[in-house]
């Protein structure tokens, strides 16, 4: 994996937006980003539920009963990870999980205190807090550390407020991937997207923009040999600051193997694994 930091970095604003999973359950998934996530559903169709915070959609969930379950050897998503704001809030989240669901595992990662669970359709998910930035962890070439150290879950507990959904200001912090191939990975996210890598690991990397701990994480943990497919992973989002990254990032996947498309706020470009990013400017 190479990675020039002088070369096309993007601006530090870039951030994660918006999930698309497909599911064939669309009421009981909903209900399970509803009430144990604590997203609010901003709309819903026969097809389509869309999930997020005040008017900010952060989760669409997309309705395909003929999707197969999701082939164990393919690529695709680990988790959708929700960066809320508090403990507090982490707190309540927690509150949720234990009343309503299966916490799944835990972890201090020494920039932030994560929760993990699983969807009724397999997919992962994260719900965290970041620890404030001074505090992250730094490495002698200047990127940051991410760790992986047990939790005392009980602070996070007593921090809660009660509160039965997330506040406004919760965001999708990351999304992290399977992978087949973190050599292409790098090529595509870092060499062509510009993303900067933060944090390495055995097989895993972290890439992100701003030197933020990380906006995309990549496994190849369990051996995925295939695209994506099925039930699952359909995009996701990358929002950038300004239409001059956007159209550097156009050129740039214009001179690859990767094919764009134009949509109706940006770009789509399908990468390794055959996982759709779609890109656009804020709004």
């Amino acid at each position: 994996m190479h990675s020039d930091p002088d070369s096309h970095a993007l601006p530090s604003e870039t951030r994660i937006g918006r999930t698309a999973l497909r599911v064939s359950a669309l009421d009981e998934t909903a209900e399970f980003y509803r009430e144990v996530v604590g997203l609010s559903v901003l709309s819903r169709s026969e097809t389509t539920a869309i999930l997020g915070v005040k008017e900010t959609p952060l989760l669409i969930l997309e309705r395909d009963e003929d999707a197969l379950a999701r082939d164990r050897s393919g690529a695709g998503l680990y988790h959708t990870a929700f960066r809320v704001p508090s403990r507090g809030a982490l707190g309540d989240a927690l509150a949720r999980i234990r009343n309503r669901w299966q916490l799944g595992g835990a972890s201090d990662h020494g920039v932030s205190e994560a929760l993990y669970l699983t969807d009724p359709e397999g997919n992962g998910v994260e719900i965290y807090r970041d620890f404030a930035r001074e505090k992250w962890p730094i490495a002698d070439d200047g990127r940051v550390r991410i760790g992986t150290y047990p939790i005392d879950l009980e602070p996070v507990a007593a921090a809660g407020t009660g509160e039965s959904g997330v506040p406004v200001g919760t965001d999708v912090g990351h999304v992290h991937l399977e992978v087949t191939s973190l050599e292409t990975f790098g090529d595509f996210y870092v060499d062509t997207l510009g993303f900067d890598v933060q944090t390495v690991m055995p097989d895993a990397s972290f890439v992100s923009a701003g030197d933020y701990h990380h906006h995309i994480g990549a496994n190849t943990w369990h051996h995925r040999t295939g695209p994506v497919e099925g039930r699952g992973l359909s995009w996701f989002e990358v929002v950038l600051p300004e239409m001059e990254a956007l159209a550097a990032i156009r050129d740039r996947v214009a001179g690859s193997q990767f094919t764009v498309t134009e949509t109706d706020d940006g770009i789509s470009v399908v990468g390794p694994d055959e996982i759709e990013v779609r890109l656009r400017v804020e709004t």
